[in-house]
């Protein structure tokens, strides 16, 4: 059984967007570089070979991961109204005196940096099924840290 990826509209529309330039762009240039290369000679000394095979590979395997994203893709609504954190969801936390919003997303989306958290990542998992004013510890480098959910 292949795994579920959680998107986002957005989210779907960007991994289409880099599979249509992996496809359309990206492959076709390392063709073309493995070509030239090729007429340089003896491939087991030609580094523009070496490189341009290393290149097209990670292509080739980003483009089979973003296939079987797109295959196993389920759609979320951002800002859900439950009264439980899903995926979807958007909370509000507070945690040593600060509040903090996150958007929880699928692990393909995930942009700690944007407040956008992976529903997989310790984080995530913790607050899901949680609803507003709910307690929840997560074990962080810094040790544990405590959050409480101040709205979903």
């Amino acid at each position: 059984m292949e795994e579920e990826h959680y998107l986002t509209k957005e989210g779907l529309e960007e991994v289409e967007k880099e599979l249509e330039e992996l496809r359309n762009v990206k492959r076709p240039e390392i063709a073309k570089r493995l070509q030239e290369s090729i007429s340089f000679g003896d491939l087991s000394e030609n580094s523009e070979y070496q490189e341009a095979k290393i290149a097209q590979a990670f292509i080739e395997g980003r483009i089979l991961e973003l296939e079987e994203i797109l295959r196993n893709a389920v759609i979320i609504k951002k800002g859900i109204k439950s009264k439980t954190v899903q995926v979807g969801s958007k909370i509000k936390v507070a945690c040593g005196g600060k509040n903090e919003t996150f958007l929880i997303v699928g692990a393909s989306e995930a942009a700690p940096e944007e407040r956008k958290i992976s529903d997989e990542s310790p984080l995530g998992r913790a607050f899901l099924g949680k609803k507003a004013g709910d307690i929840v510890e997560v074990e962080t480098p810094g040790g544990r840290t405590k959050y409480k959910i101040v709205m979903v």
